[in-house]
């Protein structure tokens, strides 16, 4: 279908073949919010300062950023045949707009109710924004697999390549922008791609989905849903979101207090990310060589010694070192694990894809988000409680929280920590400057100690995936086995 003039005209885009313009515009919608989740995390130390918000409650924050993908992806994925993709396109437009509009308020709600009303006011812009995100992947993905099924572990990655290029776009804004600009113009940019991706579906085919495509039944779908290779899967993968989307959340800070430098935590950042953009694009030749299992067993072992050294680390080139391993783990994770469902179970259409997907930022945002934060404050805390009992009681928050059935404990406030940090040294009293390092040496303590815990996670994956390869991992059905599609569509382009 020729593209209308609106699209051809918002855009001053060229005429291309159907099948690449959704594909294209399905890459961009991933670079809209990777940009989101890189500048989020680079503007947390900004409603720390600006809020008074603990790790905990940031934590808390970034996490609800996560949550609604899944509940939205699931959901989705389970009625995208009755929807189909287009309107369920149009509704994660607008609600990644919605979210940027409710975030806005923040201050304004903060000077007219408190620390609390900025917390709720951004939990619940971030949660909007989060359904946007699930909404958008509960057709890409699926799509994604229909216009490409003879390559789909390949293309996939391609897909998710656009993740780690809006990380690294996102990371780049804020270095040019921290300290020069309010929280709210960075977090706004990535309305940028949002319009565009939004302007290049205009008019745009859609092709049908794989259960109307391949005639698939509701009994189908129960049959990948209930075997047991599917159910390790789904465990699995809610380990990778964990891990990954969990740790991301934090990197940046992390990093930038293990270097004492926020600026090179950004600049890592952007550095890891761009890894992880490059071999996206080759992860299909590493496939055909060791296996989507014996990728996904690699690389939760390079996640695992990654985290374990950054943790470790002490100098900048060892930051950097670690980083990188902790990049090659990370990258093939996400996207390969969505091409063995689809390959392993290809008649669980959208649903096994989206079941997947969901449980995974459900993890990322219920346990990985919100855990890692805690284990910072747990450690920091005890760190400086250890450290001077009196720094503690000056610089810990009124507010203690608690994490699953752990204990509730109070974190450092971080509007306290960030105005004695932020002092010039030349103004620092003596018992201010012995502050000032212990509740660094704490942070950092925190920070690393999270990351050590946090290792654990990709070690057990690597036992999953090993158990895995040595049992086959086979569906009852193997793809070659499926039956002819009882509906025979055409495709897009």
């Amino acid at each position: 279908m020729t593209q209308t003039w609106a699209a051809r005209f918002v855009l001053l885009w060229p005429p291309m073949e159907n099948r690449r313009r959704l594909f294209i515009a399905s890459f961009m919608s991933l670079i809209a919010v990777g940009i989101a989740f890189s500048i989020r995390g680079a503007i947390l130390a900004d409603w720390a300062a600006q809020y008074g918000f603990t790790r905990s409650e940031l934590g808390s924050i970034s996490g609800m950023g996560l949550v609604g993908f899944g509940i939205t992806i699931i959901l989705f994925s389970a009625i995208t045949d009755r929807i189909g993709y287009r309107a369920l396109m149009a509704l994660s437009f607008g609600l990644l707009v919605l979210s940027a509009l409710v975030s806005l308020l923040a201050t304004p709600i903060f000077h007219a109710y408190g620390r609390t009303g900025a917390y709720w006011c951004l939990y619940v812009a971030m949660f909007i924004f989060s359904l946007g995100h699930g909404t958008c992947e509960a057709v890409i993905n699926p799509l994604t697999a229909t216009l490409y099924d003879k390559e789909k572990t390949h293309y996939l990655n391609i897909l998710h390549a656009g993740w780690p290029g809006g990380l690294v776009l996102g990371a780049a804004m804020s270095v040019f922008m921290t300290g020069k600009v309010r929280w709210e113009a960075q977090w706004a940019m990535f309305l940028l791609p949002t319009v565009i991706f939004g302007a290049m579906l205009l008019g745009q085919r859609f092709p049908p989905t794989p259960a109307r495509e391949k005639g698939l039944s509701f009994r189908d779908t129960a049959e990948a849903l209930l075997h047991p290779v599917f159910i390790t899967l789904v465990v699995l993968h809610a380990m990778v979101g964990y891990v990954e989307l969990g740790t991301d959340s934090w990197i940046t800070t992390m990093t930038g207090e293990i270097m004492a430098d926020r600026g090179k935590g950004l600049l890592l950042f952007i550095y890891t990310s761009m890894v992880m953009f490059a071999l996206r694009f080759v992860a299909g030749p590493i496939v055909h060589r060791i296996s989507s299992l014996g990728l996904l067993l690699v690389s939760s072992i390079f996640g695992a010694v990654g985290l374990m050294l950054l943790g470790s680390s002490t100098t900048v080139v060892a930051c950097v070192v670690a980083t990188t391993v902790y990049a090659l783990g990370k990258t093939f994770l996400w996207p390969t694990m969505l091409g063995v469902v689809s390959e392993k179970f290809p008649r669980g259409g959208a649903m096994t894809l989206g079941l997947v997907g969901g449980v995974g930022m459900i993890s990322a945002g219920l346990l990985g988000g919100p855990g890692i934060g805690y284990k910072q404050d747990y450690y920091a805390a005890q760190k400086l409680r250890e450290s001077s009992p009196e720094a503690f009681t000056k610089y810990a928050s009124p507010d203690e929280r608690r994490f699953l059935l752990f204990p509730a404990i109070a974190g450092l406030d971080g509007t306290k920590v960030a105005a004695l940090k932020e002092k010039a040294p030349e103004s620092l009293t003596a018992g201010e400057q012995q502050e000032r390092a212990l509740v660094s040496d704490a942070a950092l303590h925190g920070s690393r100690m999270a990351l050590r815990w946090t290792a654990l996670v990709p070690a057990a994956m690597a036992v999953g995936y090993l158990v895995l390869l040595l049992t086959g991992g086979r569906s009852r059905r193997r793809p070659d086995e499926e039956a002819p599609a009882a509906i025979t569509a055409q495709r897009a382009g």
